[in-house]
């Protein structure tokens, strides 16, 4: 079998399962009025150059407090908000983060995710990417699994993998990009899409968490069959 995003995307759903990606915490946000999208906003910004785990213990601070809703990072003290995502690293720049988008949405979108994402993908991408700290890899992840929209999202994660199968040997995000959805693309419908880089991308996460590791545990690895960099590994 010859190694695409499809036939990875197959290998993978069928070896590790559904990743039901964004973790997020609906009963707070039904109990509090609030909405979900902005807790994946904030976790986007958040998990910058850290590891989910500390995001996690930074989004319970802000659950704590009962303040992960736009309106109120807008109002809260950035002191107080930069003690909050302690856990997640870099917290001063990413207070002015989490704080500019949400002042963003408060001033131009009157905190309704429903006006700011009813509109082209391509439009609300370039408007993210105006932002301060908001790269094409939160942007994308921000789109996908806040506004459920049919993009793909690359990480380091799925350049060392392509890099390692090989399966594009590009490095340019745009170009593994658009790989990956040009393939995608003569498989699936545009809503059926949206789910697939939605579990491939968490599925990607997965396999270079666990085996696809910066020191790789191939002999545990589901591609290990397709891979020439394990195979030259374990030769």
């Amino acid at each position: 079998m010859k190694l695409t995003p499809f036939t990875l995307y197959k290998k993978l759903i069928g070896e590790l399962g559904h990743q039901n990606w964004w973790p997020m915490d609906k009963s707070y946000h039904e109990k509090n009025g609030s909405d979900p999208r902005f807790e994946i906003i904030v976790g986007a910004i958040l998990t910058q150059n850290t590891a989910w785990s500390n995001v996690e213990k930074a989004l319970a601070n802000l659950k704590s407090k009962n303040v992960l809703d736009i309106e109120k990072i807008v109002t809260i003290n950035i002191k107080d908000l930069q003690n909050m995502i302690k856990p997640s690293g870099f917290f001063n720049q990413k207070a002015d983060r989490v704080k500019n988008i949400a002042t963003y949405l408060h001033n131009n979108y009157n905190d309704d995710l429903d006006y700011f994402f009813n509109r082209e993908l391509k439009d609300i991408r370039e408007e993210l990417l105006l932002l301060n700290g908001i790269g094409p890899e939160t942007a994308d992840s921000i789109l996908l699994y806040a506004g459920n929209m049919p993009i793909f999202v690359v990480d380091a994660y799925t350049k060392r993998i392509c890099k390692r199968l090989p399966l594009n040997t590009n490095s340019s995000y745009d170009e593994i990009q658009q790989y990956f959805e040009e393939d995608l693309c003569k498989e699936y419908s545009k809503k059926e899409r949206i789910q697939v880089y939605n579990e491939l991308h968490a599925l990607i996460v997965i396999l270079a968490k666990n085996q696809c590791k910066t020191k790789p545990e191939c002999i545990k690895c589901p591609l290990r069959k397709y891979c020439r960099f394990g195979k030259n590994l374990l030769e």
